[in-house]
């Protein structure tokens, strides 16, 4: 992990500034990225770029100096981001959903100074997840109090980004039985950052195991994630609108690379023409997949637009925030198929050389099935199912 120097970080000032950024840091990450997949190498260099560019404050909020972007334009972002490198692109939406999370819960205090360390270039990365829980809910990790003094220990997984961060967001048990989210800094005694995440896709995202052995917490930056239900919100359509536009931007990587390979492979003798890209049935296929791309982007950008008017409220209902959940979840699930379908056809439509080691064109369906393994659409279906025949409003958390 590399230490930044304030003085270098750029502050993002507005919509265009943070798409320009984007940009600049994709180009940088595609040049690397199948070297990186192929050897499992982490994109520090790329990580610092997306820090000094500033776009790790972009939505903070404007009072306490961020742009507070549009989710439009977040959305956006990161689908240029993946599109160029999705192991890359995943990175960064843990400490963009966090600090939502911190607006929530936290003190003018605790924001002030948790979003000033964002926007001297500081990073934050989750430790959330655990692996031997019976769901992703169940913690084993505690907070003790000891003499006046916290200390946390457990272990965990899942932890995307830890390799790169100066500050870990760890949740824990507290002593009296309810969830809190402490913020340790990643250099203390006792915590130890293991990149020993082998899925075969999203390779180079850090996510491993975080383990934490009697590691002191400082009492000012523990939040009570009781506080999160206290209120409607939409936190959990905000951190899924980033799931999607990840996925999005694998498959938009994967249909221009589709487009590239037939163009340069060989035709069917049966089909009786020049030219792949002359093909009937090709011709066909690629039409389905650009249709099924359009319609996951427009999903996208109806959701985000949906969470860019709850901006403009002081508080939402309960009705309002189900509404970004479900429009979100309708979204993720064309972004799902998106992802899987096209980088599939990818494979079939380019020939016996798409499959060739020095194109890596694997690596969209890697990582677009890995990553889509986070929060299963089929869920996402039920969910749409319930609250469209019963009203049911879809749970509260991060994952819907």
């Amino acid at each position: 992990m590399s230490r930044l120097s304030s003085e270098n970080i750029h502050i993002i000032e507005n919509d265009q500034d943070a798409i320009t950024a984007a940009y600049h840091v994709a180009d940088f990450a595609l040049e690397g990225r199948n070297e990186r997949d192929q050897n499992r190498q982490l994109p520090f260099a790329e990580i610092d770029l997306f820090s000094q560019k500033g776009l790790g404050g972009m939505r903070i909020p404007k009072q306490y100096g961020g742009a507070f972007i549009s989710n439009q334009t977040l959305a956006r972002v990161f689908r240029i981001l993946n599109q160029a490198d999705s192991s890359f692109g995943q990175i960064p939406q843990n400490q963009i959903a966090l600090l939502n999370m911190i607006n929530i819960m936290g003190s003018e205090a605790q924001k002030n100074f948790i979003f000033n360390e964002i926007l001297k270039g500081k990073r934050l990365a989750n430790g959330g997840p655990e692996r031997n829980t019976k769901d992703t809910k169940t913690l084993n990790t505690t907070l003790q109090i000891i003499d006046g003094q916290y200390f946390i220990d457990g272990e965990k997984f899942y932890s995307t980004g830890s390799s790169f961060a100066h500050w870990l967001a760890i949740k824990a048990i507290h002593p009296e039985g309810h969830v809190v989210l402490t913020i340790i800094d990643s250099q203390s005694a006792g915590v130890e950052v293991i990149d020993n995440w082998d899925g075969f896709g999203q390779r180079t995202t850090s996510s491993g195991t975080v383990k934490l052995n009697h590691v002191q917490v400082d009492p000012f930056l523990i939040f009570d994630e009781r506080k999160l239900a206290e209120q409607p919100s939409y936190r959990g359509a905000y951190s899924q609108l980033l799931q999607v536009a990840i996925d999005v931007g694998i498959a938009e990587a994967a249909f221009a690379d589709t487009v590239s390979a037939v163009k340069k492979a060989r035709p069917i003798a049966d089909a009786h023409v020049e030219k792949a890209s002359e093909e009937h049935y090709t011709l066909q296929e690629v039409g389905k997949s650009a249709v099924l791309l359009d319609a996951a982007i427009l999903l996208l950008d109806d959701a985000a637009e949906y969470l860019d008017e709850l901006d403009q409220l002081d508080a939402v209902t309960e009705e309002q925030a189900a509404k970004a959940s479900i429009l979100v979840a309708e979204a993720k699930i064309y972004a799902n198929d998106a992802a899987l379908q096209i980088s599939e056809k990818l494979l079939e439509l380019g020939g016996s050389r798409s499959s060739l080691c020095i194109h890596n064109f694997d690596q969209h369906w890697r990582n677009a099935r890995v990553h889509t393994l986070h929060d299963p659409v089929r869920w996402k279906l039920h969910a749409l199912g319930d609250y469209y025949l019963n009203h049911k409003l879809p749970a509260r958390h991060a994952w819907i």
